[in-house]
């Protein structure tokens, strides 16, 4: 009888794990920041997201007909155009003391309700310019009223279904949030689910930033962008070993989207050597 008992459950353990596979880790999607007239190039070379950026698609500079007009050529697109990056133009401050709140929350609603027209998911807030604070200015005084700002702006973000993704730069290019890690803290402070990270991992190279603070990042990431160390080049070009960014992407269980934003003086040579080596980078770390 007992015998007969260990079988039962033997098979039966059998039949329940015998479809049972290790849960494959999801690879980030790729994509590269690219003009839309690049569209056909960009899709022959592998990839099927690109970004553009909000004053060439979306800025409340660009009449109704012009808008209407990109929302045409965004519709006839083989690539989808998933983003739009350099929020702010340079002349619209949004951090530091010459803040106005009501035109940037103006400009904030324009921008998003033709994002959601567009079908346009992302708006990826680096806007070097318009964050730079003046020099000796408080950067706590500074990031806390940003928080405060940003909070608003995710709001109307959270009406229009858009999501906004803070950059890290470069302290050549800003001197407001110049890592992840301080990136990371902000989006904490804002607290809202319209406004999360993205992990500029060329400019995180260029502050010799850890890896580390991806993983630090994870409950906040939602996009990542990716370029070569000297140049801004391509991945691939200079040859640059991305693995232990990407590795800290994997520990993160980071699900978003990766997009190559970055330099070429020759597109058609570029982008497919770019795809080949980013995604062969990416299936041999989420291999392992």
């Amino acid at each position: 009888m007992t015998f007969r008992i260990v079988l039962f459950f033997t098979s039966l353990v059998l039949v329940l794990f015998s479809g049972f596979k290790p849960k494959k880790r999801q690879i980030p999607q790729l994509g590269i920041v690219a003009p839309l007239e690049q569209d056909s190039l960009v899709y022959a070379s592998g990839f099927k997201m690109l970004g553009e950026s909000v004053g060439r698609m979306l800025s409340p500079s660009l009449s109704e007909e012009q808008f209407q007009l990109n929302l045409q050529k965004i519709k006839k697109a083989k690539c989808k155009v998933f983003l739009c990056n350099v929020f702010f133009p340079g002349s619209l401050k949004i951090a530091g003391p010459d803040v106005n709140e009501n035109r940037v929350l103006g400009f904030t609603d324009t921008v998003f309700s033709r994002a959601k027209k567009a079908g346009i998911k992302l708006i990826v807030l680096g806007s070097g310019g318009a964050r730079r604070i003046p020099d000796g200015y408080d950067k706590l005084k500074a990031q806390a009223d940003f928080a405060v700002l940003f909070r608003k702006v995710a709001a109307i973000a959270g009406k229009y279904e858009v999501m906004i993704a803070l950059e890290n730069l470069q302290s050549t290019e800003t001197n407001f949030v110049n890592t992840v890690k301080t990136a990371t803290e902000i989006v904490r402070a804002v607290n809202h689910p319209n406004f999360k990270l993205n992990a500029d991992i060329f400019h995180m190279m260029r502050e010799g930033e850890s890896p580390q603070s991806i993983v630090d990042a994870a409950d906040v990431l939602v996009y990542c962008e990716i370029a070569e160390k000297q140049n801004r080049s391509f991945p691939g070009i200079m040859g640059d070993d991305f693995k232990p960014y990407l590795q800290a992407l994997r520990r993160a269980d980071f699900k978003g989207y990766l997009f190559i934003e970055g330099n070429s003086s020759n597109l058609q040579r570029d982008m497919p050597i770019s795809f080949k080596y980013i995604t062969k980078q990416l299936a041999e770390v989420y291999a392992e």
